[in-house]
């Protein structure tokens, strides 16, 4: 098999033990990456910004410094990061037409550690209008097509990054997650994504048109790949104080254990509001089987698990004061008070301290990252109005932010995990939420439980 036939199946791992026994050259490497995104993605519109010459130059800077055992750990590896992020030269635009001119004069702060770390950047992959739905498509770019099956959602806001993935276009890929915006892409492609805990990546450089606002609350950054230790090999890089900030030391503690039996995995398959389709729940009951088989403690009550209703309320409270700042039409749902803004982050500290007690019993959370599978793609813009069939019944779709709400309102780290594929060859999966700080143990987790990527057909 020839180097860009095997892209797209193996992991950025993989890749990094192969350019270091000089099996290929990162410039070999980059290539392919190239080669294969200029062939495929007419077909998906994954990678709407491309930065091919200057990823040559990194591919070739990335040889050199693994000639030299200088190499840093992501050396040579293909990326790519979402459009939402700064990348010298070329436009932030965020979906928005009116910063189709823009371009951003440095990198985002977490893409200049990965450049520093050898990654090379082939480009950036496409989003929605404000990061704000769970499909990617805008005015300036287009849509991007799920690979798995091309009249369906690759999901939003970090639709691009998954499909560039599940695609073999890049190894490794930079997200981020207020409203499931890594986990939901992530289980419509069928790959792995990792909402991190809260505050542990920088914002910097992460806002449309060269804005500079402060780092909002519940949103973090967290990275997509193939494979779990892959998303480790990320995060070990991109983790680090903000460098306008007062703190000047993470360390995240490791996972707490190394062996599936060790596990005490809680399943939380009800929501107050979400639904979720027998296929997907079928898929958890079959993971936690699986589970239990191999010596894991499995529960499904327990009288410390929050209040599930009370985090629903909260998150959809706190997400709808964040994402409609600066709205300016006086027909919409009219902004909060500071008072009942400061009750908000109340509640939020009273639902973290809850969540802390319960990890000192449980290690994981396993439940829906979604509640079906990738849906078709709809033109309908009024989420109230958009079709969403559950169980062969049109279900809510905005309620299905209840899912992402559990991990995102207690700043928990929350990795997706693909779980294979329904009968029509669209990917199951569902998310692993572990104790705040603690997005090892939710990583070593997925390594040992989660299932092989499965490559779409169109991948080859």
């Amino acid at each position: 098999m020839t180097l860009d036939a095997d892209l797209h199946r193996m992991t950025a791992n993989q890749l990094a033990a192969g350019l270091k026994r000089k099996a290929f050259s990162a410039v070999e490497l980059c290539e392919a990456s190239i080669a294969r995104i200029e062939a495929l993605d007419p077909h998906i519109n994954a990678v709407v910004v491309r930065d091919f010459e200057r990823a040559r130059t990194e591919a070739r800077m990335a040889d050199d410094a693994i000639a030299k055992d200088r190499a840093g750990p992501l050396a040579g590896i293909p990326m790519t990061v979402k459009e939402s992020f700064d990348l010298r030269g070329h436009p932030t635009t965020w979906g928005f037409e009116i910063h189709r001119d823009h371009r951003a004069r440095e990198d985002a702060f977490a893409v200049q550690r990965i450049k520093s770390a050898g990654a090379v950047v082939l480009g950036k992959t496409n989003v929605p209008p404000a990061l704000a739905d769970w499909q990617s498509d805008n005015p300036i770019y287009g849509r991007t097509n799920n690979p798995h099956a091309l009249t369906h959602s690759a999901g939003g806001s970090s639709g691009g990054s998954a499909a560039a993935i599940a695609m073999g276009f890049s190894a490794l890929e930079l997200g981020s997650d207020i409203g499931g915006s890594v986990r939901v892409p992530a289980a419509f492609c069928g790959v792995y994504g990792h909402k991190t805990s809260y505050r542990i990546i920088s914002h910097l450089g992460h806002s449309p048109g060269g804005l500079e606002p402060a780092a909002p609350l519940l949103a973090v950054v967290g990275p997509l790949a193939r494979s779990p230790a892959d998303l480790a090999m990320l995060l070990d890089v991109v983790a680090a104080p903000d460098p306008e900030d007062f703190h000047n030391k993470l360390i995240l503690p490791r996972a707490r254990h190394g062996s599936l039996r060790s596990f005490r995995v809680f399943i939380l398959d009800h929501h107050p509001v979400a639904q979720a389709d027998q296929e997907i729940l079928t898929a958890i009951d079959r993971l936690a089987d699986d589970l239990a088989r191999e010596g894991a403690t499995v529960s499904r009550r327990s009288s410390l698990l929050p209040d599930i209703n009370v985090t629903w309320r909260t998150y959809q409270a706190m997400l709808h004061t964040i994402i409609t700042r600066g709205q300016t039409d006086p027909n919409a749902r009219q902004p909060i008070s500071s008072h009942d803004w400061l009750g908000h982050l109340d509640m939020q500290l009273r639902i973290r301290r809850q969540w802390a007690d319960f990890f000192r019993h449980f290690d994981i959370v396993l439940a829906p990252a979604f509640g079906t599978p990738a849906f078709p793609h709809t033109s309908e813009p009024d989420w109230r109005k958009r079709p969403l069939m559950i169980n062969g019944e049109p279900g809510n779709f905005g309620s299905q932010l209840g899912w992402a709400g559990i991990a995102t309102v207690a700043n928990l780290p929350s990795t997706a995990i693909p779980l294979g594929v329904n009968a029509h060859g669209l990917p199951l999966a569902c998310q692993a939420i572990g104790p705040f700080l603690e997005d090892h143990t939710c990583l070593a987790f997925a390594g040992m439980a989660g299932r092989e990527v499965v490559a779409p057909k169109i991948a080859g």
